[in-house]
């Protein structure tokens, strides 16, 4: 693992009466103005930017006035979970009558709208079908629905195939011609956007003449929670919409469900962080959609009554705890497969698969790989009928959905469907074709990817003085966010004297640590270590990559250095 300083600008910007480590950390992330750094609601790009936004509205005024039926088709992830949340209250608390929603299982039937969830569908009798955080590759099932009698709005923000699905109405930054200029929005974003134009028109029209306004402001919780569950780019846009989900659920304002998580997962709702979205709640809701259904996180982010939420919020953090024992069998089981394949004769782009592998972890998995041996990993389940589903996982500068889009161009018989971001996907191919694949995915990995590219490497703001590992710099640092994909939390390195060291909770290195210089001590923590090499009393000094951060331990506020790498010095 190489550590390397975060390039900045030749010429730093104007960010008000910042501190000057400030400036530099936001100039290091592209902020170029103070105006970016404003969070407030008001600075949201305006709807009216979206393509196709005014047809969706149309359709959902008419579904209003006309009382139709509903029905909200969305992912079995946290992003989808959140935005059929967001779509069913949302559309509730603007005044229609009959709306919900139906989440596919990812074993039964796949992902998006295929005929046959439209199938499943037709039995809600709906007028109006909604997709949320998917659609806008599903031809087929739009055509199902269309030849059924319904309406259907796309609402996505996945990157569209070579053919548009012949929906009444498509919203998606990313479709081909939409002037939005945030491409970043995840498919919880994008709801809610449709919500915010819905409510305009209706105002316009008179709806709440005699009624106040909905306030769907009040959702902003759960959309903070779909976008960085997701991934997605924390670009100016997102981090107004992170930032506004965090000020309401550290408030207390937050939906029922969120509360619960957060309570059994022992964290104070108070204190929460973006990373907490990502790190803590997202994978407890996930964990329904991965294991089994997503129709229980759904349900206890839309329960109105604690007790309810919190009964499945202990449901959904066992389902988490079962993910973890699965995703480590398979990780272990992964690494047999490569221990006796030396790093250099390694793949590329690595491609593995085990009859035994579970559907719902494969992703997870592809991530443990993908950080282990820094390149691009795609891990392989048996999905039943001689088929295999696969989930990708990317490393920075290659871009997967595209390339699974080139080996798709050279051997066009090889998957039968696939999509996804830049940096991670899902495919579907015959367990005939696995070699194949592997080899023709390796090559194109080598096309756009060098040996250098492959060594792994962390981004450094720099070091920090002395003076500096204080209370007061680590909760600015804090609070300066969100952080997120894209806009990393600021990341430090330097040399310590090992001063102790011991394991806790089976792998987490707990130290004290000396500066250089021997003027400072403070406290380290670094989580999932290698038992071969920590605790070692041999080792007295170490190179460490970390974050300043706040532990708060009885009451008691401390500094402590959140290590992400660690190396004998």
């Amino acid at each position: 693992m190489r550590i390397e300083p975060r390039v900045l600008p030749a010429t730093l910007p104007f960010l008000g009466d910042l501190p000057p480590l400030l400036t530099r950390l936001y100039a290091a992330r592209g902020v170029a103005s103070e105006a970016e750094l404003d969070k407030s609601l008001a600075r949201l790009i305006p709807f009216q930017q979206l393509k196709g936004i005014d047809a969706a509205v149309d359709l959902l005024v008419t579904a209003l006035e006309q009382r139709q039926r509903i029905l909200i088709v969305g992912d079995f992830d946290a992003d989808g979970a959140t935005a059929s949340t967001v779509g069913v209250l949302g559309l509730r608390l603007l005044g229609a009558a009959h709306v919900d929603y139906l989440v596919p299982s990812r074993f039964k039937f796949g992902y998006g709208l295929t005929p046959e969830i439209v199938a499943v569908a037709l039995e809600r009798k709906p007028q109006l079908l909604v997709t949320v955080d998917n659609g806008i590759s599903s031809i087929e099932g739009v055509a199902a629905a269309k030849a059924a009698g319904l309406q259907v709005l796309v609402t996505d923000h996945h990157l569209p195939g070579a053919e548009l699905p012949l929906a009444d109405a498509i919203v998606n930054p990313n479709q081909p011609g939409c002037p939005f200029p945030s491409k970043a929005l995840a498919g919880v974003g994008v709801m809610f956007y449709v919500l915010m134009a819905l409510r305009a028109r209706l105002r316009e029209m008179g709806w709440y003449a005699s009624t106040p306004q909905p306030n769907i402001g009040e959702l902003l919780d759960l959309v903070a929670l779909g976008s960085v569950a997701d991934v997605v780019p924390l670009d100016a846009n997102n981090r107004i919409l992170v930032h506004q989900g965090l000020e309401r659920i550290r408030a207390g304002r937050a939906r029922p469900g969120i509360k619960a998580i957060l309570e059994v997962a022992k964290r104070e709702a108070s204190r929460i962080t973006s990373t907490d979205l990502g790190f803590i709640i997202g994978p407890r809701l996930n964990a329904a959609g991965r294991l089994d259904d997503m129709s229980l996180g759904i349900e206890c982010l839309l329960s109105s009554d604690p007790a309810s939420a919190r009964e499945m919020a202990q449901e959904l953090d066992g389902m988490n705890q079962d993910r973890k024992s699965i995703e480590q069998g398979m990780q272990h089981e992964a690494l047999a497969q490569l221990k006796d394949l030396p790093l250099e004769s390694m793949p590329f782009g690595l491609c593995l698969f085990d009859a035994d592998w579970h559907q719902g972890v494969i992703g997870i998995l592809a991530s443990r790989l993908k950080e282990r041996y820094h390149r691009p990993t795609i891990a392989f389940a048996d999905a039943g009928e001689g088929l295999l589903k696969g989930s990708a996982r990317s490393v920075p500068g290659f871009h997967i959905r595209d390339a699974l889009e080139a080996v798709n161009a050279r051997h066009p018989a090889l998957m039968s469907k696939f999509g996804g971001h830049a940096m991670a996907a899902g495919l579907t191919l015959s367990e005939a074709n696995f070699p194949l694949f592997a080899q023709a995915f390796d090559e194109e990995v080598r096309r756009h990817l060098a040996e250098d590219d492959l060594t792994g490497r962390l981004l450094s703001d720099g070091t920090l003085a002395v003076e500096e590992f204080h209370l007061e710099l680590a909760r600015a640092l804090r609070n300066a966010g969100p952080w997120g994909q894209h806009f990393p939390e600021p990341l430090f390195h330097g040399v310590f004297q090992l001063v102790e060291q011991r394991v806790v909770g089976e792998r987490h290195l707990k130290m004290v640590l000396k500066s250089e210089c021997g003027s400072l001590k403070v406290d380290g923590i670094a989580f999932g270590v290698d038992r071969d090499i920590w605790p070692n009393p041999n080792i007295r000094w170490v190179e460490l990559a970390y974050k300043l951060d706040v532990n708060e331990f009885r009451g008691n506020e401390t500094v402590q250095l959140m290590v992400v790498h660690i190396a004998p010095r």
